[in-house]
C-alpha cells in the first residue's frame, strides 16, 4: 500500500457525510436531513401513528447510531416528523408480535433497542432533540439519550411505563432520569406516571430550552448552529469529557480525562 493508496481496511475513519446521509435514507421509519451544512436531522417517521416506534424502528435507530459514529456532522438533531409528536413510545399495535417472540428473540429485540440509545451517547459531536408535542415511554429514552433538550410550548414529556404494567427501566431511563432531575424527583414522575408540561420540564431540568415563539426543531437549529461555529475538535473532546466522566465516580479519573482532552487540544493544534 502506497502512501496515497485509501486506507479501505480502516472501517473506523469517518465517511463522507453525504454518502452516509445517502445510505440512511433508506431507512423505512426514520428520515433523514441536512438543513445546514454540517447539522443532520434524524426524524422519527410514523407521523400517521404519532411517530410510535416499532420492532423496525428500534434496528434502524442502532443502524442509524452505528452508521453516523464514522462520519462528520457538527451536530445531530432528533426530532419527530410532522411536528406534532416527538415520540409516543412504542406503537401497542404491535403488542401481539412481542408476545409470540420466543425469549431468545426478545432478548435480541431489547438488545437491539438498548443498542440505539446506547449509539446515540456515544457519538462523539453533540446530539439536540427538539421536542414538538409528546416524548413518552420509549419517545422519553430517546429524548435523554441526547445531550440538550430544546421544547416548544407544545412540548410534554411522559415516563408514564407503570400504567401499562412496565417498570422505569426502559433503555437507560432510570439512568439518565435520576441524573438529569435527580432522585427525588425522578422517583415521582415514574411511580406517577404523570405528564410533564414544557414550562415545568424547563423548571425542573428535565428540558433545557423553552422556546415560545418558534418551533423546537427551528430553536435547535439556531441552537445548532451556534455550536457549529465552534471548534470542531474542541466541541468533540468536551462530549467526551462530559459522557466519560457522567460515568465516573472519582474525582481523579475526571480530571485525568480532563488533562488528556485538554492536551490533545494544545498539542494537535486545535487552539483557536
Amino acid at each position: 500500500m502506497t502512501a496515497t493508496t485509501p486506507a479501505r481496511w480502516n472501517r473506523v475513519q469517518r465517511r463522507p457525510l453525504p454518502e452516509v446521509l445517502a445510505e440512511l435514507r433508506t431507512a423505512r421509519t426514520l428520515a433523514f436531513d441536512e438543513p445546514r451544512p454540517g447539522i443532520v436531522v434524524m426524524s422519527v417517521n410514523r407521523p400517521q401513528r404519532g411517530n410510535s416506534q416499532t420492532i423496525e424502528m428500534f434496528g434502524e435507530i442502532a443502524w442509524a447510531a452505528a452508521t453516523l459514529k464514522h462520519t462528520s456532522p457538527r451536530v445531530l438533531i432528533l426530532a419527530g416528523a410532522g411536528g406534532k409528536a416527538f415520540c409516543t413510545g412504542f406503537d401497542l399495535d404491535e403488542v401481539s408480535v412481542i408476545a409470540e417472540l420466543s425469549v431468545a428473540d426478545f432478548t435480541d429485540l431489547v438488545e437491539t433497542a438498548a443498542a440505539g440509545s446506547v449509539g446515540m451517547r456515544a457519538l462523539p459531536y453533540p446530539v439536540i432533540a427538539a421536542v414538538s408535542g409528546p416524548a413518552a415511554g420509549g419517545g422519553l429514552s430517546l429524548a435523554l439519550a441526547a445531550d440538550i433538550r430544546v421544547a416548544d410550548s407544545t412540548a410534554s414529556f411522559s415516563a408514564g411505563f407503570v400504567r401499562i404494567g412496565l417498570s422505569i427501566g426502559e433503555l437507560g431511563t432510570s439512568w439518565n432520569l435520576v441524573r438529569l432531575i435527580g432522585p427525588g424527583r425522578a422517583a415521582e414522575l415514574a411511580f406517577t406516571g404523570r405528564t410533564v408540561r414544557a414550562e415545568e420540564a424547563v423548571r425542573i431540568g428535565l428540558a433545557d430550552r423553552l422556546t415560545t415563539d418558534t418551533t423546537a426543531l427551528d430553536a435547535a437549529l439556531e441552537l445548532a448552529s451556534t455550536i457549529a461555529a465552534a471548534s470542531e475538535e474542541g466541541v468533540r473532546a468536551t462530549k467526551n469529557a462530559f459522557v466519560r466522566n457522567m460515568e465516573n465516580t472519582s474525582f481523579r479519573a475526571a480530571v485525568e480525562i480532563d488533562t488528556r482532552g485538554q492536551t490533545l487540544a494544545v498539542q494537535a493544534g486545535w487552539l483557536q
